[in-house]
């Protein structure tokens, strides 16, 4: 039977608008409620803070089992009672009625979307073809590209011109579209070459969910008890520990842009900053989407590596907006290819049915470096100002890419694509 390469799926476009609307959720609020909590609960800025970044206390802590469970117990069957509960956090949101509770509320909300974000991801990954695993990976990736530049302009816009009533409403309202549309995604079918010990039909799970659910899915009955191997990967650390200082260089930027655009006068430049970078990546991934697949994974990251080092070093300098906008720019070419690339990688490098804790490992060490970022930066930022910080960061992009010749880069899978194999 000739092997299916069509990318395009069903399960593919769905997975996409499901993982599109967790992220825009995110992104919608992650930039108001700090504010609403100085508002509403008379809370310190310091506070406020801890309000707006309890969500990423949450998905982290959750990010520590979401692989195993995924793997363990269905990643369709995960994804919909972490989308339902994900509601239901957000639900919580208009009965939040003190400093204490909405912290509470963010940290559940960031637990349910951790468990819901993997799920969804390794669904998507399991219907992408082997062999344009890194276009597939780019394509998934434009949606938190998409979020990241749509949904902090429409938070605060809703924010500014509505009650925070309305803005709760949105978000769940969001959350409850991608609740209905995952509703309809069901796990892709294993094909021979996906199928890491026996075929579907072989399957001991059975029930409800033994259709579309078998192959990969039903791999996961046989997985071991839990363990420190279900929590990280073994074969995922290595590009996990590169995300780790690539997340804190990211870190520094998200963490630090509007503060450097306040002292140096460049508001509008950091307005634009985002979507300067979804444009980029956007037409980055149109020309280059398949150059993974045919070349491997080193001309990749070795171009995302490059440019982000170059946007930090011009975010280090900057003086005009247009500095901050193009940096931007060169943040998507940088980071944003980085993050899928590491992904494809990742997923490549575990069997079908471990996609979840394949994606769970490299997302818990990506936001292990982005929560270092303002804890181990803002003592540099205060001692130095946010140009030496900025050259620095550019420094451990150097250093990343040493460990990643080191730790991948050197191997020969890493060299050639599907073309060259």
């Amino acid at each position: 039977m000739m092997q299916n390469h069509r990318l395009l799926t069903r399960t593919f476009t769905l997975a996409w608008l499901v993982n599109f609307s967790q992220f825009l959720t995110f992104y919608f609020l992650v930039t108001t409620l700090a504010l609403y909590a100085v508002r509403e609960f008379a809370a310190s800025d310091a506070a406020g803070g801890l309000a707006s970044s309890a969500f990423v206390i949450g998905a982290t802590v959750a990010r520590l089992s979401t692989g195993y469970v995924v793997d363990r117990f269905g990643r369709r069957r995960t994804m919909l009672v972490a989308l339902v509960l994900a509601a239901v956090s957000c639900a919580l949101y208009f009965a939040a009625g003190s400093l204490a509770l909405l912290i509470g509320v963010r940290i559940l909300h960031g637990f349910t979307y951790a468990f819901a974000s993997t799920a969804v991801m390794a669904l998507a990954q399991a219907a992408i073809p082997p062999t344009r695993r890194g276009e597939g990976t780019g394509y998934l990736a434009l949606g938190t590209t998409l979020a990241t530049a749509v949904g902090p302009a429409m938070g605060l816009w809703v924010a500014g011109g509505f009650d925070y009533a309305v803005l709760f409403a949105v978000a769940f309202g969001s959350t409850v579209v991608g609740l209905v549309l995952a509703l309809f995604l069901k796990s892709p079918a294993a094909s021979p070459a996906d199928s890491p010990t026996s075929s579907p039909e072989s399957s001991p799970e059975s029930g409800p969910e033994s259709g579309p659910e078998s192959g990969p899915e039903a791999q996961a009955a046989l997985q071991p008890r839990f363990s420190w191997s279900a929590i990280v990967h073994p074969a995922v650390v290595p590009i996990g520990i590169f995300m780790v200082v690539i997340g804190l260089c990211y870190g520094g930027v998200m963490t630090f842009l509007n503060a450097l655009a306040e002292q140096r006068d460049l508001a509008t430049g950091a307005g634009l900053f985002f979507v300067a970078y979804a444009v980029a990546m956007l037409l980055m991934r149109l020309t280059l989407s398949t150059l993974q697949d045919r070349r491997g994974d080193n001309p990749v990251v070795a171009f995302g590596l490059v440019f982000f080092a170059l946007a930090l070093v011009l975010l280090a300098v900057s003086s005009r907006d247009w500095h901050v906008v193009v940096a931007g720019a060169l943040t998507g070419l940088g980071y944003g290819t980085l993050m899928p690339a590491a992904q494809a990688i990742a997923v490549s490098r575990v069997e079908p049915h471990q996609y979840g804790s394949g994606v769970s490992t490299l997302l818990l060490f990506a936001d292990v470096g982005l929560g270092l970022g303002p804890v181990a930066l803002g003592g540099l930022v205060t001692a130095a100002g946010f140009g030496v910080m900025y050259l620095v960061l550019a420094g451990f992009v150097l250093v990343a890419a040493v460990w990643y010749v080191a730790a991948h880069g050197r191997h020969e899978h890493a060299r050639r694509g599907h073309a060259g194999s």
